[in-house]
């Protein structure tokens, strides 16, 4: 009891004496006190500035850039003679570097994809190439082989032989959504790599008219010629499309760019290395889509209950001695289904199709004159475009 009565007694006195140093300074040098809030302030901002990801400000994308800048490179491109065919509509052009006619010379963008060399760019850059170049961010160079292309989803894959090359980490499409952050990266106007940023303006963007099979991510984010071939990544820097087209009346960034997804160019991919080609179901059909229209014309009637039209595809032709018309498929059905897939419009038609295996029946649910049918159709394998 003593004793703590001592070290109260102890207490009190620090406690006032502290009290009356502090009165004093306060009054006669109250500018020593502002010295040492100012010593505060910085040493607490500098620990809020070394807490941010080793000063990386709120909002930066510095990581992702750094994480999946070094796995793109540029693409030179020498060959006898460029396609023009799709340069000729000026509502969509593609990312090429304007050429030298005389050297025929062009430039595009690439993605590694693996440590082996495999790099992913679009079927258009490297289209007619008698020699391909690829440069690293890093500054090594090597000429490239190309392993397969895809014209119907304007991707190709290459492989270089160099030690120790970077790869991109491949993302799920599944986890992308709309108004998430998104950079492009690629060497636009053969000015060197580039980042900018922006987000996913839409998904599962089709009938652009761009590629036979469409499922574009689009975006805002600054695209512009070179860009052909490059990665569109998330805020992770995980690869998330191959960019492959702007929407342009000029030729440059509008604000409206296309990407062919992770999971497209991942499937391709695997076609290329494994046969060199993709291979797709192919049954013969002229499809278009079902309009007012066109459902009186065929005598088409709407649902009793909805009103609406019903949802699938026409058919407008068929090809003679296909597998269609073997199967019985006639001018005028209205295709409901692929293999138990509903499809909605032709692009989901021709993607279903497609991936039907050539030489294995399937199922199409058809309407015909008003009656639910099913017919088992053998698929043949789609004739690869050029």
């Amino acid at each position: 009891m003593h004793n703590m009565k001592r070290f109260w007694l102890l207490f009190s006195q620090s406690v006032t004496v502290l009290l009356a140093a502090w009165f004093i300074v306060a009054t006669l040098q109250p500018g020593w006190l502002k010295e040492v809030d100012n010593a505060k302030t910085v040493a607490l901002t500098q620990a809020r500035i070394e807490g941010l990801s080793d000063g990386m400000p709120g909002g930066s994308f510095r990581l992702a850039a750094q994480k999946a800048a070094p796995a793109v490179v540029s693409i030179n491109v020498q060959q006898k003679a460029r396609s023009k065919n799709r340069r000729a509509d000026p509502w969509f052009r593609f990312f090429e570097e304007p050429e030298d006619e005389s050297s025929g010379a062009g430039m595009g963008s690439g993605v590694i994809v693996s440590p082996d060399g495999y790099i992913l760019t679009n079927h258009h850059v490297i289209e007619g190439a008698e020699g391909i170049e690829v440069t690293l961010n890093d500054g090594r160079s090597a000429m490239a082989k190309v392993i397969g292309t895809d014209a119907e989803t304007d991707l190709a894959l290459l492989k270089i032989d160099l030690p120790k090359l970077p790869s991109i980490v491949l993302g799920q499409m599944e986890s992308l959504q709309v108004g998430d952050a998104v950079l492009a990266i690629g060497n636009p106007f053969g000015v060197g790599q580039t980042v900018t940023s922006g987000i996913v303006s839409a998904l599962g963007r089709k009938q652009l008219g761009i590629n036979t099979f469409e499922n574009f991510i689009q975006t805002d984010a600054a695209i512009n010629p070179g860009n052909s071939g490059g990665a569109l990544v998330d805020a992770n820097g995980l690869l998330m499309g191959i960019n492959t087209a702007i929407y342009s009346r000029s030729g440059g960034n509008l604000g409206i760019g296309f990407a062919v997804p992770v999971s497209t160019a991942t499937q391709v991919m695997a076609a290329l290395i494994k046969d060199g080609k993709v291979t797709r179901g192919w049954i013969g059909v002229e499809p278009r889509p079902l309009t007012a229209e066109i459902a009186e014309s065929f005598g088409i009637p709407k649902d009793k209950a909805t009103g609406l039209l019903p949802q699938g595809v026409l058919i407008n032709g068929v090809l003679q001695n296909s597998p269609a018309a073997k199967a019985g498929i006639q001018p005028g059905d209205l295709i409901l289904k692929v293999a138990g897939e509903v499809v909605s419009d032709v692009p989901e038609m021709l993607t279903r199709v497609a991936a039907l295996k050539p030489g294995e029946p399937a199922s199409l649910a058809v309407q015909r004159n008003g009656k639910l049918m099913e017919i088992r159709v053998t698929p043949g394998t789609r004739p690869i475009r050029p």
